[in-house]
Protein backbone atom coordinates (compact mmCIF):
# COMPACT_ATOMS: atom_id res chain seq x y z
CA UNK A 1 0.00 0.00 0.00
CA UNK A 2 1.15 3.47 -0.49
CA UNK A 3 2.35 6.37 2.15
CA UNK A 4 -0.93 7.94 1.96
CA UNK A 5 -2.91 4.82 2.85
CA UNK A 6 -1.16 3.82 5.68
CA UNK A 7 -2.26 6.79 7.36
CA UNK A 8 -5.83 6.43 6.70
CA UNK A 9 -7.24 5.44 10.72
CA UNK A 10 -9.81 3.39 11.44
CA UNK A 11 -12.76 2.65 13.90
CA UNK A 12 -13.60 -0.60 15.31
CA UNK A 13 -16.69 -2.05 13.59
CA UNK A 14 -17.56 -3.93 16.58
CA UNK A 15 -18.74 -0.46 18.28
CA UNK A 16 -22.53 0.01 17.82
CA UNK A 17 -22.05 3.63 15.84
CA UNK A 18 -19.67 1.34 13.33
CA UNK A 19 -21.86 -1.64 12.73
CA UNK A 20 -24.68 0.51 12.31
CA UNK A 21 -22.96 2.14 9.78
CA UNK A 22 -21.62 -0.69 8.16
CA UNK A 23 -25.19 -3.08 8.16
CA UNK A 24 -27.74 -0.78 8.46
CA UNK A 25 -27.10 1.54 5.95
CA UNK A 26 -25.41 -1.22 3.31
CA UNK A 27 -28.36 -3.69 2.81
CA UNK A 28 -26.04 -5.71 0.75
CA UNK A 29 -23.64 -5.44 2.43
CA UNK A 30 -25.64 -7.62 5.64
CA UNK A 31 -27.01 -10.09 3.56
CA UNK A 32 -23.18 -11.08 2.48
CA UNK A 33 -22.60 -11.13 5.93
CA UNK A 34 -25.17 -13.12 6.70
CA UNK A 35 -24.94 -15.57 3.68
CA UNK A 36 -21.50 -16.24 4.79
CA UNK A 37 -21.83 -17.15 8.62
CA UNK A 38 -25.58 -18.61 9.01
CA UNK A 39 -26.28 -22.01 8.49
CA UNK A 40 -27.84 -21.94 5.66
CA UNK A 41 -28.60 -25.11 3.23
CA UNK A 42 -27.30 -25.49 -0.22
CA UNK A 43 -29.49 -23.22 -2.46
CA UNK A 44 -30.71 -21.58 0.57
CA UNK A 45 -29.94 -17.72 0.25
CA UNK A 46 -30.52 -14.10 1.80
CA UNK A 47 -32.48 -12.36 -0.72
CA UNK A 48 -33.93 -9.22 1.47
CA UNK A 49 -33.34 -7.37 4.47
CA UNK A 50 -36.05 -5.14 6.17
CA UNK A 51 -35.54 -2.76 9.25
CA UNK A 52 -38.31 -2.76 11.00
CA UNK A 53 -37.13 0.68 12.88
CA UNK A 54 -35.37 3.50 11.86
CA UNK A 55 -31.74 2.73 12.76
CA UNK A 56 -31.19 6.14 14.25
CA UNK A 57 -28.36 6.52 16.92
CA UNK A 58 -30.44 6.58 20.08
CA UNK A 59 -29.39 8.87 23.18
CA UNK A 60 -26.91 7.31 25.31
CA UNK A 61 -28.31 7.61 28.01
CA UNK A 62 -30.54 4.76 26.93
CA UNK A 63 -29.39 2.96 23.92
CA UNK A 64 -29.51 -0.90 23.94
CA UNK A 65 -25.92 -1.46 22.57
CA UNK A 66 -27.49 -4.22 20.33
CA UNK A 67 -29.15 -3.86 17.16
CA UNK A 68 -32.59 -6.47 17.34
CA UNK A 69 -34.55 -4.84 14.66
CA UNK A 70 -32.52 -6.32 12.01
CA UNK A 71 -34.84 -8.95 9.86
CA UNK A 72 -34.09 -10.69 7.00
CA UNK A 73 -36.14 -13.07 4.43
CA UNK A 74 -34.27 -15.88 2.24
CA UNK A 75 -35.55 -17.66 -1.16
CA UNK A 76 -37.87 -20.07 1.14
CA UNK A 77 -39.05 -16.69 3.21
CA UNK A 78 -37.30 -17.59 6.65
CA UNK A 79 -37.06 -14.93 8.77
CA UNK A 80 -33.75 -14.09 10.69
CA UNK A 81 -32.76 -11.89 13.68
CA UNK A 82 -29.91 -9.91 13.81
CA UNK A 83 -28.03 -8.56 16.62
CA UNK A 84 -24.54 -7.48 17.95
CA UNK A 85 -23.89 -7.89 21.94
CA UNK A 86 -20.65 -5.98 23.21
CA UNK A 87 -20.24 -8.52 26.75
CA UNK A 88 -22.30 -11.59 27.84
CA UNK A 89 -24.84 -11.62 30.94
CA UNK A 90 -26.87 -14.75 32.10
CA UNK A 91 -29.78 -13.62 30.72
CA UNK A 92 -28.83 -12.31 27.31
CA UNK A 93 -29.35 -16.25 25.88
CA UNK A 94 -32.79 -15.96 27.48
CA UNK A 95 -33.47 -12.53 25.63
CA UNK A 96 -32.09 -13.94 22.33
CA UNK A 97 -34.55 -16.46 22.57
CA UNK A 98 -37.58 -14.70 23.76
CA UNK A 99 -36.83 -12.74 20.51
CA UNK A 100 -36.25 -14.53 17.98
CA UNK A 101 -39.61 -16.48 19.60
CA UNK A 102 -41.74 -13.24 18.71
CA UNK A 103 -40.68 -13.25 15.38
CA UNK A 104 -41.69 -16.60 15.20
CA UNK A 105 -45.38 -15.92 16.69
CA UNK A 106 -45.77 -12.57 14.21
CA UNK A 107 -45.71 -13.83 11.87
CA UNK A 108 -49.30 -15.64 12.04
CA UNK A 109 -52.38 -13.19 11.20
CA UNK A 110 -55.21 -13.58 12.86
CA UNK A 111 -56.87 -16.69 10.72
CA UNK A 112 -53.60 -18.10 9.46
CA UNK A 113 -52.68 -21.35 9.62
CA UNK A 114 -49.53 -23.30 11.99
CA UNK A 115 -48.51 -24.65 8.91
CA UNK A 116 -47.76 -21.23 7.08
CA UNK A 117 -45.18 -20.57 10.35
CA UNK A 118 -41.59 -20.18 8.78
CA UNK A 119 -38.51 -21.28 10.87
CA UNK A 120 -36.39 -17.98 12.80
CA UNK A 121 -32.90 -18.31 13.06
CA UNK A 122 -31.32 -15.61 15.87
CA UNK A 123 -27.56 -14.48 15.16
CA UNK A 124 -25.72 -13.26 17.80
CA UNK A 125 -22.08 -12.04 17.19
CA UNK A 126 -20.71 -11.62 21.18
CA UNK A 127 -17.46 -10.08 21.98
CA UNK A 128 -17.08 -11.80 25.04
CA UNK A 129 -16.25 -15.41 25.78
CA UNK A 130 -19.40 -17.40 26.49
CA UNK A 131 -18.93 -21.01 26.53
CA UNK A 132 -15.59 -22.09 28.97
CA UNK A 133 -15.74 -25.51 29.07
CA UNK A 134 -13.14 -27.95 27.81
CA UNK A 135 -15.04 -29.53 25.03
CA UNK A 136 -15.62 -25.78 23.70
CA UNK A 137 -12.82 -23.95 24.71
CA UNK A 138 -11.63 -23.61 21.17
CA UNK A 139 -15.41 -23.70 19.50
CA UNK A 140 -16.20 -20.15 18.15
CA UNK A 141 -19.32 -21.06 16.08
CA UNK A 142 -22.52 -22.51 17.81
CA UNK A 143 -25.87 -23.49 16.38
CA UNK A 144 -28.65 -24.26 18.82
CA UNK A 145 -31.81 -26.17 17.41
CA UNK A 146 -34.17 -28.53 18.64
CA UNK A 147 -33.71 -32.04 18.19
CA UNK A 148 -34.39 -35.43 19.74
CA UNK A 149 -32.37 -36.31 22.15
CA UNK A 150 -31.62 -39.68 21.12
CA UNK A 151 -32.00 -39.21 17.35
CA UNK A 152 -29.98 -35.75 16.73
CA UNK A 153 -31.43 -36.33 13.41
CA UNK A 154 -35.26 -36.00 14.11
CA UNK A 155 -35.78 -32.01 14.26
CA UNK A 156 -38.60 -29.32 15.17
CA UNK A 157 -38.36 -27.05 12.60
CA UNK A 158 -38.97 -23.35 14.21
CA UNK A 159 -36.55 -21.68 16.48
CA UNK A 160 -32.49 -21.54 15.88
CA UNK A 161 -30.04 -19.61 18.07
CA UNK A 162 -26.06 -18.71 16.07
CA UNK A 163 -23.72 -17.19 18.70
CA UNK A 164 -20.16 -16.45 17.28
CA UNK A 165 -17.95 -15.74 19.95
CA UNK A 166 -15.79 -12.99 18.28
CA UNK A 167 -12.51 -13.24 20.81
CA UNK A 168 -12.07 -16.89 19.69
CA UNK A 169 -11.96 -16.56 16.24
CA UNK A 170 -8.27 -17.22 14.45
CA UNK A 171 -7.99 -17.41 11.01
CA UNK A 172 -6.41 -20.96 10.51
CA UNK A 173 -5.09 -20.14 7.12
CA UNK A 174 -4.64 -16.39 6.29
CA UNK A 175 -5.01 -17.47 2.47
CA UNK A 176 -8.52 -18.66 2.83
CA UNK A 177 -10.38 -16.50 1.30
CA UNK A 178 -13.78 -17.98 2.25
CA UNK A 179 -16.48 -14.72 2.61
CA UNK A 180 -17.28 -16.03 6.68
CA UNK A 181 -13.65 -15.97 7.11
CA UNK A 182 -12.73 -12.50 5.47
CA UNK A 183 -15.77 -10.84 7.51
CA UNK A 184 -15.05 -12.35 10.85
CA UNK A 185 -11.51 -11.27 10.14
CA UNK A 186 -12.70 -8.26 9.35
CA UNK A 187 -14.59 -7.58 12.46
CA UNK A 188 -11.86 -9.03 14.71
CA UNK A 189 -8.88 -7.69 12.80
CA UNK A 190 -9.79 -3.62 11.88
CA UNK A 191 -9.17 -1.39 15.09
CA UNK A 192 -8.11 2.00 16.06
CA UNK A 193 -4.78 0.29 16.36
CA UNK A 194 -4.62 -1.32 12.42
CA UNK A 195 -2.19 1.33 10.44
CA UNK A 196 -2.54 -1.23 7.12
CA UNK A 197 -5.72 -3.37 5.62
CA UNK A 198 -4.40 -6.77 5.16
CA UNK A 199 -4.29 -6.95 1.19
CA UNK A 200 -6.26 -10.27 0.84
CA UNK A 201 -9.19 -8.07 2.37
CA UNK A 202 -9.11 -5.31 0.56
CA UNK A 203 -9.14 -6.82 -2.87
CA UNK A 204 -12.51 -8.42 -2.00
CA UNK A 205 -14.84 -5.68 -3.24
CA UNK A 206 -17.87 -6.06 -0.23
CA UNK A 207 -15.16 -6.15 3.01
CA UNK A 208 -13.31 -3.45 1.53
CA UNK A 209 -15.97 -1.68 0.80
CA UNK A 210 -17.04 -2.30 4.77
CA UNK A 211 -13.44 -1.15 5.52
CA UNK A 212 -14.10 2.36 3.75
CA UNK A 213 -17.08 1.95 5.93
CA UNK A 214 -15.15 2.44 9.35
CA UNK A 215 -12.42 5.31 8.46
CA UNK A 216 -12.39 7.69 10.51
CA UNK A 217 -12.42 10.65 8.44
CA UNK A 218 -15.91 9.55 7.39
CA UNK A 219 -17.48 10.38 10.78
CA UNK A 220 -18.77 13.70 12.18
CA UNK A 221 -17.34 14.98 15.64
CA UNK A 222 -20.65 14.53 16.95
CA UNK A 223 -20.31 10.77 15.69
CA UNK A 224 -16.65 10.30 17.04
CA UNK A 225 -18.17 11.71 20.13
CA UNK A 226 -20.67 9.09 20.60
CA UNK A 227 -18.44 6.45 19.84
CA UNK A 228 -15.98 7.13 22.31
CA UNK A 229 -19.14 7.70 24.74
CA UNK A 230 -19.97 4.38 23.45
CA UNK A 231 -16.44 2.51 24.51
CA UNK A 232 -16.96 4.17 27.92
CA UNK A 233 -20.38 2.55 28.49
CA UNK A 234 -19.30 -0.99 27.59
CA UNK A 235 -16.10 -0.74 29.46
CA UNK A 236 -18.14 0.03 32.73
CA UNK A 237 -20.99 -1.76 32.25
CA UNK A 238 -18.63 -4.47 31.94
CA UNK A 239 -16.61 -3.68 34.94
CA UNK A 240 -19.43 -3.94 37.00
CA UNK A 241 -20.07 -7.02 35.82
CA UNK A 242 -16.80 -8.69 36.43
CA UNK A 243 -16.97 -6.95 39.75
CA UNK A 244 -20.67 -9.21 40.47
CA UNK A 245 -19.06 -12.17 38.98
CA UNK A 246 -15.87 -11.45 41.46
CA UNK A 247 -18.03 -11.26 44.54
CA UNK A 248 -20.83 -13.64 43.19
CA UNK A 249 -17.58 -16.06 42.72
CA UNK A 250 -16.27 -15.11 46.26
CA UNK A 251 -19.69 -15.58 47.98
CA UNK A 252 -19.92 -18.87 46.60
CA UNK A 253 -16.85 -19.97 48.09
CA UNK A 254 -17.72 -18.58 51.43
CA UNK A 255 -21.52 -20.03 51.32
CA UNK A 256 -19.49 -23.82 50.37
CA UNK A 257 -16.96 -22.95 53.28
CA UNK A 258 -20.11 -22.55 55.35
CA UNK A 259 -21.51 -25.21 53.94
CA UNK A 260 -18.62 -27.51 54.61
CA UNK A 261 -18.77 -26.16 58.69
CA UNK A 262 -22.30 -27.14 58.65
CA UNK A 263 -21.95 -30.49 57.54
CA UNK A 264 -19.37 -31.58 58.98
CA UNK A 265 -21.12 -30.25 62.59
CA UNK A 266 -23.92 -32.17 61.50
CA UNK A 267 -22.14 -35.15 60.90
CA UNK A 268 -20.57 -34.44 64.79
CA UNK A 269 -23.82 -34.26 66.03
CA UNK A 270 -25.05 -37.74 64.26
CA UNK A 271 -21.91 -39.67 65.80
CA UNK A 272 -22.62 -37.60 69.38
CA UNK A 273 -26.01 -38.87 69.29
CA UNK A 274 -25.60 -42.58 68.21
CA UNK A 275 -22.65 -42.59 70.66
CA UNK A 276 -25.10 -41.52 72.92
CA UNK A 277 -27.93 -43.96 72.44
CA UNK A 278 -25.10 -46.81 72.38
CA UNK A 279 -23.94 -45.54 75.60
CA UNK A 280 -27.79 -45.37 77.28
CA UNK A 281 -28.38 -49.24 75.21
CA UNK A 282 -25.28 -50.54 76.91
CA UNK A 283 -26.85 -49.10 80.47
CA UNK A 284 -30.43 -50.68 79.81
CA UNK A 285 -28.59 -54.15 79.22
CA UNK A 286 -26.77 -54.00 82.67
CA UNK A 287 -30.24 -52.40 84.56
CA UNK A 288 -32.06 -55.54 82.61
CA UNK A 289 -29.19 -57.42 84.33
CA UNK A 290 -29.49 -56.78 87.69
CA UNK A 291 -33.47 -56.90 87.18
CA UNK A 292 -34.93 -53.69 87.01
CA UNK A 293 -38.58 -53.68 85.19
CA UNK A 294 -39.10 -51.97 81.72
CA UNK A 295 -40.42 -49.02 83.09
CA UNK A 296 -37.73 -48.30 85.54
CA UNK A 297 -35.12 -48.73 82.69
CA UNK A 298 -37.10 -46.09 80.41
CA UNK A 299 -37.36 -43.76 83.36
CA UNK A 300 -33.29 -43.87 83.89
CA UNK A 301 -32.23 -44.20 80.01
CA UNK A 302 -34.87 -41.75 78.16
CA UNK A 303 -35.05 -44.91 75.67
CA UNK A 304 -38.14 -46.00 74.33
CA UNK A 305 -39.70 -49.47 74.88
CA UNK A 306 -39.31 -50.62 71.09
CA UNK A 307 -35.54 -49.45 71.24
CA UNK A 308 -34.86 -51.53 74.02
CA UNK A 309 -36.62 -54.79 72.75
CA UNK A 310 -35.01 -54.54 69.58
CA UNK A 311 -31.47 -53.92 70.55
CA UNK A 312 -31.60 -56.13 74.21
Amino acid sequence: MDAVTKKIKYLDPKNDLTFRKIFADHPHLLMSFLNSILPLEEGQKIESIEYLQPEIIPELSGFKRSIVDVHCTDNRQRYFIVEMQMYWTSAFMKRMLFNTGKAYVRQLKHGGKYRDLKPVYGLSLVDATIHKSKELEKIYYHHYKMVHTINSSEKIDGLELIFVELPKFKASNFTDKKIQTLWLRFLTEIDEDTSEVPDDLMNDELIKEAVECVQREAFTEDELRYYDQYWDVVRTDKAAIEEWEEKYKKLSEENQQISKVVEDAKQETIKAKQEAKEAKLKLAKQLKKYGLSMNEIINETGLTSEEINQNL
